[in-house]
């Protein structure tokens, strides 16, 4: 995401940052209210967007599941790991939190998911059902943006091919592989193997 976003012109403004957001809980005998916090694990900025990301790896299991991140499924444990993204509440008080805390009009903030793995493997049918529901869901600037492992890694690549210095230590690794001839060489955009694409 940092380099995804810098390619964009966006700066790092934080790392892994709470907004409390005030919720009443399910008691039925009295209205009780409780302050929970929910992190936004990037947030980057340029003069005119602020960008809100929530990144889910979830490399050594299944993936990330299109019904919790919608927030439909049966297991509730499930769709809460997403709540920051399915939950309409969650995630306009977190925008004003994020408008409140660095000065952003709501309606210059953007906010993304970011996976590492979809659930679904080869079939990519959890990627297409997220990234359409997150379509629909407008916050903020528009629509909640899906960034996957493919986007990332080739916003990666051209970053790192590029003769500039940044002093970013994924750049440098990702220079020392290529150097090392441990990547996989660069195809012009537009003629990618599906192989190298799914």
């Amino acid at each position: 995401m940092t380099m995804k976003a810098d390619t964009e012109d966006y700066r790092l403004v934080s790392e892994a940052i709470k907004f409390p957001v005030v919720r009443q809980t399910a008691k039925t005998s009295r209205v009780e209210l409780q302050t929970h916090g929910f992190e936004v694990d990037l947030v980057g900025a340029r003069r005119d967007r602020l960008v809100l990301a929530t990144v889910k790896s979830f490399f050594g299991s299944r993936g990330v599941v299109a019904e919790h991140v919608m927030g439909s499924s049966q297991t509730k444990r499930f769709n809460s790991l997403y709540t920051l993204i399915n939950d309409p509440v969650v995630r306009d008080a977190v925008m004003d939190g994020a408008s409140q805390r660095y000065g952003y009009p709501v309606d210059q903030i953007e906010l993304r998911l970011c996976v590492g793995k979809f659930a679904g493997g080869k079939t990519a049918e959890h990627e297409r059902l997220i990234r359409e529901w997150a379509a629909t869901q407008i916050v903020g600037a528009g629509p909640i943006r899906v960034f996957g492992l493919q986007d990332i890694a080739a916003t990666a690549r051209r970053v790192a091919s590029n003769k500039t210095y940044r002093d970013n230590p994924a750049l440098v690794a990702m220079k020392v592989m290529d150097a090392a001839g441990m990547l996989i060489p660069n195809e012009p955009v537009g003629c990618q193997n599906s192989a190298h694409t799914r």
